[in-house]
């Protein structure tokens, strides 16, 4: 089978774009690829998953088992266990492994909130 090059065709629609707005074109179109992943992402999750993420993290299966726990409980887990650490982390101004494992004791949930 042969193909036809067309990529003189489809190049005359970009061709009057500067490379800002090249680039800000590829930005957008990147943008409209990932969203129905990102969105896919928020509804299907799972503690395995959520516990893999945390181990990449550097938590041990026991500290990432307890934080998956807890957000389970809490009904955070689509919002992603590592997002979670990453939060309390960032509002608190303290390391990630700290954050992970105060989480693992119990602190900061009820203080935990997330944006859109």
């Amino acid at each position: 089978m042969i193909r036809e090059d067309d990529f003189s065709e489809r190049r005359k629609k970009l061709s009057g774009l500067s490379d800002v707005e090249l680039e800000a074109r590829f930005w957008s179109l990147t943008d409209e690829i990932m969203q129905p992943l990102i969105d896919l992402a928020k509804t299907h999750t799972s503690p395995s998953i959520e516990r893999s993420v945390l181990l990449r993290m550097g938590f041990s299966s026991i500290e990432a088992k307890a934080i998956v726990d807890r957000c389970a409980e809490k009904g955070l887990l689509g919002k992603g266990a590592g997002h979670a650490v990453w939060k309390v982390a960032q509002d608190r101004n303290i390391p990630i492994r700290t954050a992970g494992l105060e989480l693992a004791e119990g602190k900061h949930w009820d203080n935990l909130t997330f944006g859109k």
